[in-house]
């Protein structure tokens, strides 16, 4: 079996060519072959300028069909994507750029507004995304590149563009595919290196779990920059001659309802966030009315009526998909039992950038609730622990989806990747006998009690936010003492006529309630009140270290 990632876009496209394959939502549309074409077009662009194999291209907008196109003719060429997250500030997107030695750089409008070309200096060129059109040009070549573009393809293919004239870029596994400048919850970026092994390995296990055929429908909500959005909601779908639709704007609940309504995706990609706001505001109120609570108690009718909500959850997401894939957070656990309880097709993934990113993942037919599955095929996953069934341990893994390292970050690298090959993640977790992984934390977020107990916040924190009024919580540590930092769901209890000073009685009282549940070295001493949001990265993770100092 050739393995070849490169192969799979290649052969896709030849055998897709009449149907749909990118769709920007409620705008344009463009078939394989128009794709393939554009592709063309932007290869006489690098070749033109002078751009080599193995040159960087960076490109940074919100999701759009032509950043799915610029994405994959910069792999296509041989030349190294550097894909950077659209919410990254001015001065983090000048850093990426100038850091992994970017020469051109694509832009989606919105990021241009705030981006400075002098802070960029190494940059031979700037372009505009929705139309290719130029915006800062240092050389010639490109400006002769883009003013004769046509004339070029003209004369490159004086019949006509077929499939026939297709041939890619050829990519070795090792090969540097494409450097993602991660947005960690404990850390600031690194540009982490894939190699082309582990854009197949991810494809290949995509084909393996996933029951997607040439057609189908699949919208993509997460950041493409992102490797989870990336993978899963944009190249595995290319790879199999679906058609992608992108929110190109940032997915509200109601546009994600909408979209679902309307695309009926064959299958969900999401983050816990989306799915917890759509379980919390729109399922579980319906059903704590007492007439339903009483209803769900009774045996024959309870399972009539779990069928009944299940079928309003699916109708939710658009009712035409196999399954919810959940990732790249931890996921509450009061939702989960419900989803559980209705037999609601969901199951929970675990991988990081790292590994392009899959590490762990099972058929929600045999997941275990708590979970995030068993060790990827082609993955080798254990617990560093004496008792991996008790005692937590940090996860490493190794296998064909791991990194090559971090770019021009030695340290780094050799702190993340042992001698042995294996990766080491920073996560803390159980494994069971039959494989199966249970997250407890991040190693990193790990608090110390006072008698040298281990306490994971997180586990603290989905307690908390199942709480009145909590929508989300940080638990840090303050003179020793462990403090709950929440952000309180302000419509909702303004809705409901509390005032500010009710809102703090209420919080006050969670405390009480909270601790009635936990260990007496896990209690919490206060709670206090955050007037907006916690920041977060563009996976929809708190941003932590942003609030470990906090004091008050």
């Amino acid at each position: 079996m050739e393995q070849s990632f490169i192969a799979y876009i290649e052969n896709s496209i030849k055998a897709n060519w009449d149907l749909d394959a990118l769709t920007d939502y409620n705008g344009a549309t463009l078939q394989y072959k128009d794709l393939a074409r554009k592709i063309e077009k932007v290869h006489i662009i690098f070749e033109t300028a002078g751009l080599q194999k193995g040159d960087k291209v960076a490109i940074c907008g919100r999701n759009s069909s032509h950043w799915g196109v610029t994405f994959l003719a910069t792999l296509t060429y041989g030349a190294v994507a550097v894909p950077i997250l659209h919410e990254f500030k001015a001065d983090n997107v000048h850093n990426i750029v100038n850091h992994s030695e970017a020469r051109l750089l694509f832009v989606g409008d919105q990021v241009w507004e705030n981006l400075n070309e002098a802070a960029m200096p190494l940059l031979e060129g700037i372009m505009l995304m929705s139309d290719f059109s130029i915006l800062v040009s240092r050389t010639e070549k490109i400006d002769y590149a883009r003013e004769h573009l046509n004339e070029l393809f003209g004369r490159k293919y004086p019949k006509n563009f077929r499939k026939e004239h297709i041939h890619y870029h050829k990519d070795q596994p090792d090969e540097l595919a494409l450097i993602n400048y991660t947005s960690g919850t404990t850390s600031y970026s690194k540009g982490v290196m894939l190699p082309y092994r582990s854009l197949w390995s991810n494809t290949t296990f995509a084909f393996q779990v996933l029951p997607l055929k040439a057609g189908d429908k699949v919208i993509s909500m997460l950041p493409m920059a992102h490797m989870y959005g990336m993978a899963f909601e944009f190249l595995y779908e290319v790879a199999c001659g679906c058609q992608v639709f992108f929110l190109t704007r940032t997915p509200s609940p109601k546009i994600i309802f909408q979209a679902f309504a309307e695309v009926r995706p064959r299958i969900v990609i999401a983050v816990p966030l989306i799915i917890e706001k759509i379980i919390k505001k729109n399922v579980l109120p319906k059903l704590e009315k007492p007439t339903m609570k009483l209803l769900m108690k009774v045996p024959i009718i309870n399972d009539k009526i779990k069928s009944t909500v299940c079928e309003q959850v699916i109708q939710a997401f658009g009712g035409n998909f196999e399954e919810v894939i959940i990732g790249g957070a931890a996921f509450n656990q009061e939702v989960e039992q419900f989803l559980r309880k209705i037999e609601f097709p969901y199951t929970v993934g675990y991988g990081m950038t790292e590994c392009g990113p899959i590490i762990c993942y099972e058929d929600w037919k045999y997941f275990k609730q708590g979970s995030c599955g068993k060790a990827a095929p082609r993955m080798e996953v254990k617990i560093l622990s004496p008792d991996p069934e008790n005692i937590p341990g940090e996860i490493v893994c190794r296998g064909p989806n791991v990194m090559l390292g971090y770019y021009k970050n030695e340290e780094a690298t050799r702190e993340a990747l042992d001698a042995d090959g294996w990766l080491h993640t920073g996560d803390l977790a159980l494994m069971d006998a039959a494989g199966n992984v249970t997250i407890k934390g991040r190693s990193k977020n790990m608090l110390l009690g006072g008698n040298g107990q281990n306490i994971y916040p997180e586990e603290i924190e989905d307690k908390l936010n199942n709480l009145p009024y909590v929508s989300e919580s940080i638990i840090v540590q303050q003179n020793e003492r462990l403090v709950g930092l929440v952000y309180p769901d302000f419509e909702e209890a303004f809705a409901n006529g509390l005032n500010n000073s009710d809102i703090e009685r209420v919080m006050e009282e969670n405390r009480v309630a909270l601790n009635e549940m936990l260990q007496a070295y896990s209690q919490i001493f206060k709670i206090k009140i955050y007037p907006e949001e916690f920041e977060k990265t563009p996976k929809r993770s708190i941003k932590r270290f942003l609030y470990q100092e906090a004091k008050g």
